[in-house]
Order: structure tokens, then C-alpha cells, then sequence
């Protein structure tokens, strides 16, 4: 009779035990992983400096937007001085959609791969601003790359619509 119980005993333990484990599963559950179904606040960054910077140290006009709507949330910003020669600029549109600026003295092709992710020219292009743009389709970002930029190659592109991408071509200064 002693041995069955301790056996019930055992059995007793391991039950209480499982049923603890359970109890503290759902705690961390339920109180320390976050549910929140949202994408996180991307944070609003200053460009400012990084554009003085790169406008010194670039030897091309270095292009950054002037007038956007302040709905337009710059989120990432990258240069590499003269030996490098890459500017990046980085943006949310107002619909939550990503858009940038790459601007590079690398190869041409090496630059709207790189910023298109794989897109490939259309046989469209169009006039904003006065200057001349391609587009490029098909890749993980569709672009618009500026035609006619001796020393650098000039690439606005993202997941956001040609319409949101031409909105950001049009604003760009270059200096």
C-alpha cells in the first residue's frame, strides 16, 4: 500500500506541476507579449545636417525635396562623402507607402538595381519639372531615374504610386 501512494502522490505532483506551467504560459501570454496588430511609429528624422554634409563633400548636385507636405515623414537618411559618392533619403508617404532617394556616382546599372531592386526600364517616360524621367517597373520597387546627369545617377523610387514618386521627383532641388 505505501508504494501506491507514493505513485498517487507522484501522478498528484506532475498534475499540479503541468497545471502551473499552463497558469504561468498564460500570464506571459496575456501580460508581457504585446498583441498590438498596428506596424510600429516609424520616427520622423532630421536630414538637415546629413544634406549640408553631403552637398559639401559630393562632387554632383546632391537632391533633397523642397515643399513637400508635412505629411510626408523622412525616415532615413545615408551619405558617403566624395570617395564614395551615395546619397539616400528616405520617406513615408502620407498613405504609409515608402519612397526614397538614391543618388550615387557608382555605375549606372549597379544604382537603379540597387535602388529598384530588380525593376527594368519602360519605354515611358516623362517630363517633371523640366527634367527628363524613366520609369522602371517590375522589380520590388517601381522608380523613376533621371536621364541626363553626367557623374551621377539620380533614382526616386519605393512601394509608393508613380503619382506619390512623381510628387517627390518634382520637389527635388538639386544642389
Amino acid at each position: 500500500m505505501a508504494g501506491t501512494n507514493r505513485k498517487q502522490k507522484t501522478a498528484r505532483d506532475m498534475v499540479l506541476s503541468l497545471a502551473l506551467i499552463v497558469v504561468a504560459s498564460l500570464v506571459v501570454y496575456f501580460f508581457a507579449i504585446p498583441h498590438d496588430d498596428h506596424a510600429p511609429e516609424i520616427q520622423r528624422v532630421d536630414y538637415r545636417v546629413e544634406l549640408i554634409t553631403a552637398r559639401r563633400a559630393a562632387s554632383y548636385p546632391v537632391a533633397a525635396p523642397e515643399g513637400l507636405p508635412s505629411t510626408w515623414k523622412p525616415t532615413s537618411v545615408r551619405s558617403q562623402g566624395k570617395d564614395a559618392g551615395r546619397w539616400h533619403l528616405g520617406f513615408q508617404t502620407p498613405d504609409g507607402q515608402y519612397a526614397q532617394v538614391e543618388q550615387s556616382t557608382a555605375k549606372r546599372a549597379d544604382v537603379i538595381d540597387g535602388a529598384t531592386q530588380g525593376a527594368a526600364a519602360t519605354r515611358r517616360t516623362e517630363r517633371i519639372d523640366g527634367r527628363t524621367w524613366t520609369r522602371y517597373t517590375g522589380g520590388r520597387y517601381d522608380a523613376l531615374v533621371l536621364e541626363d546627369t553626367p557623374g551621377s545617377t539620380t533614382v526616386v523610387a519605393g512601394t509608393a504610386s508613380f503619382k506619390d514618386l512623381t510628387t517627390l521627383a518634382a520637389a527635388l532641388k538639386m544642389e
